[in-house]
């Protein structure tokens, strides 16, 4: 719809160029003389265009955080009501039931279920060292793994270059080699959290990290009440899990007060698999209070968040829109005031009223096409920065960080948008000044 409104728009344009007969030239002269006026117009384009495309921006990278996360042949397996993991306890009897179901892949020995079982956690982290501008805390998403090995293969993750999984126990004795310390906690950690996190490292442990952006292999921080040492960072960009904080089940779950299984994802062996499995669970499975969802489907639901934004963002938008229509008009108005003599001479010339309407319409236009293109390749600037956000709502809402996206249907709502701007703000004044009688414009 966009791209037919703006194809539309863009018609009515070359329309108005092909019937326009005043020269083209005594419109553009009549900018360039104004260029202060027409400057502080083309600015408030940009603004408005501008800061509309870096929103869009936002929330397009939050939809497609949630459309690239999970995988089609995945099923996940929440309790019955559970709508979030972190409200979810699934029975491990029932779990070693369903990963015996005849749907599920099995490994190369035949023996084990390719299924991982999960612990998704919430846990509200303050920053030790925050700093101007920065968060004070954040809600954590943690993930406790019970088979490091078997997650990463169901979940088709990888490790940033030496890293390695946590170890079977999940924990490794303290440097110092006092007894009296506690163990450190081993995990791996999104990209996007392992930047968070080293944004609220003090002065010293920056100026000590072999890695100023991140947090890297070998590098620890505090988690909850316990000390945590980095063995890997997950290739996990453009998703969730590049918030996400994973370690050894039986290590974080209990450190938080949970022990239960809170998600079970099955692995099968395609998308249409899923599907199948997931129905299997809706209609005939009996054994457990349990409700399935094919993996890509739960992290689309998340997206809900993007759609409050996306409202919010409208109604920002179209206040903004309708200053910048008010601004249009004004400069439009004084363009005509001081150019009444002019309106006169072109109607003693032969042009007719349509004729000067087109003129000031194309004038109009052309202002908030350079608007237009500026503030969208302003806001493309944004492309790529990153960003937080709670995805989700209420008490499971999930603290994510994402990547902003410019792509080009958001090109075409700013041009779009821009062109709409031009076309009500310069009509009214381009009506007013059809209606000067040629003699009365000169006297």
């Amino acid at each position: 719809m966009l791209w037919i409104l703006l194809e539309i728009s863009a018609g009515i344009l070359l329309l108005l160029l092909l019937v326009n007969r005043v020269p083209l030239s005594y419109t553009l002269r009549n900018l360039s003389v104004r260029w202060l006026t027409t400057l502080l117009t083309v600015l408030a384009f940009v603004l408005v265009i501008s800061l509309m495309v870096v929103m869009l921006a936002f929330t397009t990278g939050m939809k497609r955080m949630t459309e690239d996360t999970g995988e089609p042949a995945n099923v996940m397996v929440l309790s019955e009501g559970a709508d979030d993991e972190a409200f979810s306890n699934v029975d491990v009897g029932d779990a070693a039931k369903m990963e015996s179901l005849p749907q599920v892949l099995r490994d190369t020995t035949g023996k084990r279920a390719v299924a991982s079982r999960e612990t998704y956690l919430i846990v509200n982290q303050p920053a030790l060292h925050p700093k101007p501008g920065r968060p004070k805390g954040r809600f954590l998403q943690v993930r406790g793994i019970v088979d490091a090995g078997m997650a990463a293969r169901v979940h088709n993750i990888e490790l940033l270059g030496d890293g390695k999984w946590f170890s079977q126990a999940g924990t490794q004795e303290h440097p110092d080699g006092s007894s009296k310390a506690a163990s450190l906690i081993q995990v791996v950690l999104g990209e996007g959290v392992a930047r968070e996190l080293a944004a609220d490292r003090s002065p010293e442990e920056a100026a000590s990290a072999t890695n100023k952006g991140r947090l890297d292999i070998g590098d620890p921080f505090l988690l909850g009440r316990r000390t945590c040492i980095v063995t890997g960072i997950m290739k996990s960009s453009g998703s969730t899990y590049n918030s996400e904080i994973w370690g050894k089940q039986d290590v974080v779950a209990p450190l938080f007060g949970k022990s239960a299984i809170t998600t079970l994802v099955l692995r099968t062996a395609d998308a249409q698999a899923a599907a199948q499995l997931r129905d299997y669970f809706k209609e005939k499975y009996k054994e457990g209070s349990v409700v399935a969802r094919v993996e890509k489907e739960y992290y689309a639901s998340l997206s809900e968040t993007s759609k409050q934004f996306l409202y919010a963002i409208i109604f920002v938008t179209v206040v903004m829109a309708v200053g910048g229509v008010f601004g249009v008009m004004n400069t439009m108005f004084a363009a005509i005031s001081n150019r009444i003599k002019d309106i006169g001479i072109l109607r003693i010339l032969g042009y007719s009223r349509w004729q000067i309407l087109v003129s000031f319409l194309l004038e109009s236009l052309v202002i908030a096409l350079l608007g237009g293109l500026l503030g969208c390749a302003i806001g493309s600037l944004a492309n790529g920065t990153t960003a937080n956000s709670v995805l989700g709502g209420g008490a499971g809402g999930k603290f994510v960080v994402l990547s902003l996206v410019v792509d080009a249907n958001i090109w075409a709502a700013g041009m779009f948008l821009a062109l709409l701007m031009g076309a009500i703000g310069g009509l009214l004044p381009a009506i007013s000044a059809i209606r000067l009688k040629p003699l009365d414009a000169l006297r």
